[in-house]
């Protein structure tokens, strides 16, 4: 395997990785007001991520961060188009992460419930927008003969793009649900379990819809494998509710967006980011990758410090790894 294509896959690799561990965490945002029905039911949600929600990011910034260095024309490409969706995500982005440290700041219900909306909209918005990026770079933008892209600011926002929002953004919903019933433990996790249970098969359909769409239009022979098993972990985790083993049905719908990222990744291969105008206006992996130096750099970097992150990364799931429950919160402590 040549360089290009190995950065290639290990992008697809940190995809992946953001679309399971921050999409749980979204979904737990976007559920605040569905399952908590009260403050403290509400920090039990809020306590389940609290710390690994801001370690979870860290893979969006890797993800977009190795784009950059390793294909420079396709990060130029593609986020010159999406820049809108993208600054929404990152605004959406700061606002949350503000929202969990000062909303306990002052003793007020409606400090409280001011900042609970805006985690949940900053919860709701992120899946949203980066659905739509990942969409667009599968579905290709209007590039010509020169690579700059024609159109307006708004070429990336079609409804194909638009579908991979919502495919994004249900599956985290009810990915959070799922990992709630993991992690917590009376009557938040009985809802959690009753809410994942009732809709994961709705929540996935868009997610099928959308692979349906590319796989009918880039797909390849192999593609139909990843394709399949979507469908197949979901059913997976919706049976494992039922028997009460939230944790397979949680590591099966990690299977599902697993499934699906290499799905979309494999069906854009060799391309990076196509031309809707003229096929050869596409880019490519060979025609975007940085000089061999940079990337053998950036190899000999990864080697030594991926497995640290990783190490570090899973200690701190293995530290906070048990259940929590109204009983484990104090009572509101806030600085005079």
């Amino acid at each position: 395997m040549d360089l290009p294509t190995l950065w290639f896959c290990v992008i697809t690799l940190f995809w992946l990785g953001y679309l399971f561990l921050e999409g749980f965490d979204f979904g737990v945002g976007m559920l605040l007001p569905v399952l908590g029905r009260d403050d403290t039911e509400r920090r039990v949600m809020i306590n389940t991520i609290g710390p690994v929600w801001d370690g979870n990011e860290v893979w969006l910034i890797v993800a977009v961060g190795a784009t950059f260095a390793a294909f420079p024309a396709w990060y130029a490409g593609l986020f010159s188009a999406a820049y809108l969706p993208v600054l929404v995500l990152l605004l959406a982005l700061i606002g949350r992460g503000v929202a969990f440290e000062y909303r306990g700041k002052v003793d007020s219900a409606r400090w409280r419930a001011n900042w609970d909306r805006v985690i949940v909209l900053g919860s709701w918005l992120p899946p949203l927008a980066v659905g739509l990026v990942l969409a667009t770079t599968v579905f290709g933008l209007p590039i010509d003969a020169d690579g700059d892209r024609v159109g307006s600011a708004l070429a990336a926002v079609r409804w194909e793009t638009v579908l991979g929002g919502v495919a994004i953004a249900a599956f985290s919903l009810v990915h959070g649900a799922a990992f709630l019933a993991l992690k917590t433990d009376g009557d938040v996790r009985h809802r959690a379990r009753a809410f994942a249970l009732r809709f994961t098969p709705l929540a996935l359909a868009p997610l099928v819809g959308l692979l349906l769409l590319v796989q009918w239009r880039d797909g390849l022979t192999w593609t139909l494998v990843p394709l399949l098993l979507v469908p197949i972990a979901g059913a997976v985790a919706v049976a494992r509710l039922l028997a009460g083993r939230e944790g397979q049905a949680f590591a099966a719908l990690g299977t599902v967006i697993a499934a699906a990222v290499v799905a979309l990744f494999g069906a854009l291969y060799p391309e990076v980011l196509p031309s809707t105008l003229d096929a050869a206006n596409s880019l490519t992996v060979a025609d975007t990758a940085s000089s061999p130096y940079t990337l053998r750099v950036m190899s000999w970097v990864s080697l030594f410090g991926a497995p640290a992150v990783l190490v570090y990364q899973g200690w701190t799931y293995w530290v906070f790894r048990k259940r929590i429950g109204t009983h484990h919160i104090p009572k509101v402590h806030t600085p005079t």
